[in-house]
């Protein structure tokens, strides 16, 4: 028993250290998700990946809206149902849906569309709202 209570003391000590706060998810808010994966026309073309990654981080720096301002890349893919055909991600989160129509709108985010439409082939949008 006093293993037990040891090991738990242990364990709550390490989740409390080690583990997530509020205070470090403060920018993720689980209203609205907005997911978009990009397809580049050239992407192993260093100039063009260079000008959509700088593209994409200008829009994200001045958008009002967007809190969560995630840019990937695929990682080698290790299982058969990860896609890893894509060239870019980006995961941004809002309050509400109507956050999100705001950014859309934004002079940024047209500013973005208009930069970096032509290096894209194809553009996937996954948009979901929090089930609590």
């Amino acid at each position: 028993m006093k293993n037990l209570l040891t090991v738990l003391v242990l364990l709550l000590f390490t989740m409390i250290v080690h583990g997530q706060t509020t205070t470090d998810m403060k920018e993720f808010d689980a209203n609205f998700a907005h997911t978009v994966y990009f397809w580049l026309e050239h992407p192993d073309n260093a100039e063009d990946c260079a000008a959509f990654e700088r593209s994409l981080q200008k829009f994200l720096d001045t958008s009002a809206y967007a809190k969560t301002k995630f840019i990937g890349k695929p990682p080698q893919a290790s299982r058969d149902v990860v896609d890893g055909s894509f060239t870019y991600s980006l995961i941004v989160t809002f309050a509400s849906a109507e956050d999100q129509q705001k950014y859309q709108d934004e002079a940024p985010h047209k500013l973005f569309i208009a930069e970096s439409s032509k290096l894209w082939t194809k553009v996937i949008v996954y948009d979901s709202k929090g089930v609590n």
